[in-house]
C-alpha cells in the first residue's frame, strides 16, 4: 500500500521505517499509527529484511500522542486508541526480525513506548525521553507501565512516570533506557553498522536468541532456562550451525542459508 505518514526503505536485509509528519513532531495520529500497524504486518512478510532500523524526519522521533485527538475520547475510545499502539507493538515483540529505534529527537509518552518496544535503542545526543501523561490527567497506555520498568528497575520507572519528567539522552544511557548515544550526524550510521553485525549472524539463531531474551521477562528463571535449552538444541537440527561451526573450524566467514 502507500503510505502518508510513513516512509519505508530497504537495502539488502535492512528495512527503516521513517515517521513523516514533522509538521507535527511525528505525533502518534489514528492514520500513522494504522500505518505503522501496515508496514510492520508488510515486513512480516519479507523473508529478505533480517533487521528493521525506526526513526523519525525532522527533530522528533516521536513526540507523544496526538493530544487533539485523544482529549474527546470516552473510556472504550481511549482502550481502543491505547490498543492501536499495542497491536503495532505486538508485532514488533513476537517477529522473528530485530527492530533498533534509531531516536533522533522527542520520544515522549507513545514516542517512549514505540522504543521500548523496540529490541535495541541508539539515541542522538539531541535525543529527549519522557512519559509525562500524568501531567495530562492520564497514565501510559501503550505499555510504558510495563516494560520500563523491565529495563530500568522499578524504582527508576517510579520516578519517571509519576514525576513525568523528561531526560536528556546521556541519562537514558545511564539508567539503561538506551544502548548506545551518539552525534546526531552519526545516528544513522550507528544504526546501520548494528544491524549490519546482525545480518552477518545465523538468521535463525538470531530469531531463536530474541524468542529467548523475550521470554525472559515473563517465565521464571528455571522455567526461562528450560526454553532456552530446547531452542539450543533446536539449533542444531539446522544447516547453519553446521555450517557456522565448519566456517569456524576452517577460519574462514560462513555462508548463512537460513535453514
Amino acid at each position: 500500500m502507500e503510505y502518508n505518514r510513513i516512509l519505508l526503505e530497504k537495502r539488502g536485509g535492512i528495512a527503516v521505517i521513517s515517521l513523516n509528519d514533522p509538521d507535527k513532531l511525528n505525533a502518534f495520529s489514528v492514520e500513522t499509527l494504522r500505518e505503522l500497524l501496515c508496514v510492520v504486518r508488510e515486513l512480516e512478510t519479507d523473508a529478505a529484511v533480517r533487521v528493521v532500523i525506526v526513526t523519525g524526519v525532522g527533530k522528533a522521533f516521536v513526540a507523544g500522542a496526538d493530544i487533539g485527538h485523544m482529549r474527546g475520547l470516552n473510556a472504550l475510545e481511549a482502550i481502543e486508541y491505547a490498543t492501536d499502539t499495542t497491536d503495532v507493538y505486538d508485532v514488533i515483540g513476537r517477529s522473528k526480525k530485530v527492530y533498533i529505534a534509531a531516536v533522533n529527537g522527542f520520544a515522549l509518552g507513545g514516542g517512549a513506548e514505540f522504543a521500548l518496544a523496540c529490541d535495541i535503542r541508539v539515541a542522538s545526543a539531541k535525543a529527549k525521553f519522557g512519559l509525562p501523561e500524568v501531567s495530562l490527567g492520564i497514565l501510559p497506555g501503550g505499555g510504558g507501565t510495563q516494560r520500563l520498568p523491565r529495563l530500568v528497575g522499578s524504582a527508576k520507572a517510579m520516578e519517571l512516570i509519576l514525576t513525568g519528567k523528561i531526560i536528556a539522552a546521556d541519562e537514558a544511557l545511564r539508567i539503561g533506557l538506551v544502548n548506545q548515544v551518539t552525534e546526531p550526524e552519526a545516528l544513522m550510521d550507528t544504526a546501520f553498522d548494528m544491524a549490519a553485525a546482525i545480518v552477518k549472524n545465523a538468521p535463525i539463531a538470531v530469531a531463536l536468541a530474541k524468542e529467548c531474551i523475550v521470554q525472559s521477562g515473563q517465565l521464571p528463571l528455571e522455567e526461562g532456562i528450560g526454553f532456552e535449552k530446547k531452542l539450543f538444541g533446536l539449533c542444531f537440527s539446522t544447516e547453519d550451525q553446521k555450517e557456522g561451526m565448519a566456517a569456524f573450524e576452517e577460519k574462514r566467514s560462513p555462508r548463512f542459508q537460513n535453514k
